[in-house]
């Protein structure tokens, strides 16, 4: 059995010419071999699967080669392309810098280095992933890379540009790969289906380019994964299955319940969707780029936009003509407004089901779609009776609406009447059904507005204003003079409390500790002061010179502001005083608390002296 080689590798391409997507770098390249401007570093940077490590191969062949072409290609057919071709070419080293990324790697690249090509001008070193580098190993190479030999080429190639050291950008050329887009990707995998003998729509391959993006080996992988699901036939519908991608024809419909205001339809299309396993999140996303093709569809200049197969494309325009564009603006917006919701929303499902509830009521009737503002965040009644349900219902709505109206001038207070009607069993003519004669009896107020009297207006109360209850008409009434205490206690003015010495030091010690950093000086100096009282409201602190009673003077109506909304006495009164000589206000020391306490007992120095004590 013949080993199997996957389509990726099978056509590489082996010439500047057959790279797709890729036309300007191809050209540069092949004008710098041409002239023979050569640099000694090159970095090719861009997305995955681009052709960065396969132009870098047909660089290092063409440059060697020994009898290039005329357009600046490799002949093959020399003894340096043969080498190069049958992967036993020793002028061209490749490393894999995700597996050898530490300073002795380098080190032996290096070496390397050093040593000329047998066959050829150059020897080149491929370096791959060369993100994946230690710093160490890009200090470490920095020197090679700047002052190469003559003979020594280095073509680094990388993902990620942005975690290369800016040290070792300076030293190269750098040539930015882009993505590829879908028409070409298209064209390359309808070449590789003829080679290969298999039959596949364009609609088919154009979804596989969508889901490459713009990778041409993520492209071929696919592409030989549909294969062998198909069996050699690729058609859009075995692509759409195979690759779980939600079809056109879900989009279509949907936008069409949309134009038709049709709620119902289209949560149901959503629920079907679901249901076949495609995560909402997916879904939204997929329905604004929807709403965004249609509106690149609807004007010829823009419609090189629209990145689909010619038949689809045909839908496109054909539906982007039914849609407004004030619809189109709101929808995009609205389905945005979701993208960026999903991951915070908890009930994702939900947060789906209102969107496109509120798309659909774009078109609704009287709605408002030319203005430029942005959409309002409502939602309009969704599912209405019909016409033939509710006009019995209003025609009984009405009867018992005058009747309640009419009957309400004489009907007596509540309070009075609850017992009575709780009592009194229902009358005959009460339980008539409506339309009978006692239900048609005409009312006080309708023989007085026949008789051309202006019926005297009540005014319209609220029973909340009222406090009065049918059922329970004394709890009512003890709830309403409770609150007619409570608000007359409200109106009263607060009564001072009593406070007394301790009270204030509290409150004094706790004004000291909340005090800023800033004012570290003088929350130690409050700490050391005990206020003492003067009399009921009034107390005083102590101060030991002049300048921190002028100090303490100033501060009195913050402090004594303070300490009234702490006591709750709006009397409160702070007075400050200098210390006479012979008073000590300062806090008492260790030492001196002891010698106070031997004063008041003489025992206390006979146990110091007697254990050979010592204070410190």
């Amino acid at each position: 059995m013949e080993n199997y080689i996957v389509s990726a590798r099978k056509y590489r391409p082996t010439t500047f010419e057959s790279v797709v997507g890729q036309r300007a770098l191809t050209t540069t390249l092949k004008n710098a071999i041409a002239t023979g401007k050569l640099a000694h570093a090159y970095l090719f940077c861009g997305p995955r699967g681009v052709g960065k490590t396969t132009c870098a191969r047909i660089f290092a062949k063409t440059i060697n080669c020994m009898s290039p072409t005329a357009d600046g290609e490799a002949c093959n057919q020399c003894e340096s392309c043969t080498a190069f071709n049958e992967q036993r070419s020793y002028n061209i080293h490749e490393l894999d810098a995700a597996s050898n990324n530490s300073v002795d790697d380098i080190r032996q690249l290096v070496e390397q280095v050093r040593i000329p090509p047998q066959i050829g001008k150059y020897k080149v070193y491929i370096i791959d992933e060369v993100h994946m580098l230690s710093a160490s190993a890009f200090n470490a190479f920095l020197k090679t890379l700047e002052e190469p030999p003559r003979h020594a080429i280095f073509i680094l190639a990388t993902t990620e540009k942005h975690k290369i050291l800016p040290t070792i950008l300076s030293r190269c050329q750098i040539y930015d790969f882009n993505r590829i887009n879908v028409d070409d990707t298209v064209a390359h995998l309808a070449y590789v289906a003829s080679k290969e003998g298999i039959t596949a729509e364009p609609e088919a391959l154009n979804v596989i380019a969508l889901k490459a993006d713009g990778g041409m080996r993520d492209a071929l992988s696919i592409f030989d994964q549909v294969v062998s699901f198909t069996g050699g036939h690729i058609s859009y519908k075995s692509v759409i299955e195979n690759l779980n991608v939600l079809d056109y024809e879900y989009y279509f419909r949907l936008t069409d319940h949309f134009l038709a205001n049709q709620v119902g339809d289209a949560l149901l299309l959503l629920n079907d969707v679901l249901n076949k396993g495609f995560d909402a999140s997916h879904f939204v996303t997929g329905l604004s780029s929807h709403f965004r093709d249609l509106l690149v569809s609807k004007d010829p200049a823009t419609l090189a936009l629209l990145e689909v197969g010619a038949s689809i494309r045909e839908r496109y325009q054909a539906q982007a003509q039914k849609c407004p564009l004030p619809f189109l603006y709101r929808a995009m917006k609205l389905c945005n407004d979701c993208d960026l919701n999903y991951r915070a929303s908890k009930n994702k499902r939900l947060l789906v089901e209102l969107t496109l509830i509120q798309v659909a009521q774009l078109t609704a009737e009287g709605d408002d779609v030319s203005g430029g503002r942005s959409p309002k965040q409502s939602i309009k009644p969704i599912f209405s009776q019909p016409a033939a349900a509710q006009q019995p219902q209003a025609a009984t709505a009405m009867p018992q609406a005058q009747a309640t109206t009419n009957a309400a001038p004489a009907r007596p207070q509540p309070a009075q009447q609850a017992p009575a009607a709780q009592a009194a069993p229902a009358s005959p003519q009460s339980q008539q059904p409506f339309g009978s004669q006692a239900a048609m009896r005409p009312t006080p107020t309708a023989v007085l507005m026949a008789q051309g009297k202006e019926e005297k207006k009540i005014p319209v109360m609220k029973m909340s204003g009222l406090g009065v209850s049918i059922k329970h008409p004394r709890i009512d009434e003890e709830k309403k003079q409770t609150s007619e205490t409570i608000a007359q206690q409200n109106t009263q003015p607060e009564e001072d409390f009593i406070f007394n010495e301790k009270d204030v030091n509290y409150y004094w010690q706790e004004y000291a500790g909340r005090l800023p950093q800033e004012q570290t000086a003088l929350a130690k100096r409050m700490q050391v002061i005990r206020l003492a009282m003067l009399d009921a409201v009034t107390f005083e602190a102590v101060v030991e010179n002049e300048i921190a009673a002028k100090e303490f003077t100033d501060l009195i109506p913050t402090l004594q502001g303070y300490l009234r909304k702490r006591l709750k006495n709006s009397k409160a009164t702070m007075t400050v005083r200098v210390s006479a000589p012979t008073e000590k206000v300062r806090a008492y020391s260790r030492v001196e608390k002891f010698q106070l306490m031997a004063q008041k007992n003489n025992a206390l120095l006979q146990l110091k002296d007697e254990f050979g004590l010592e204070l410190y």
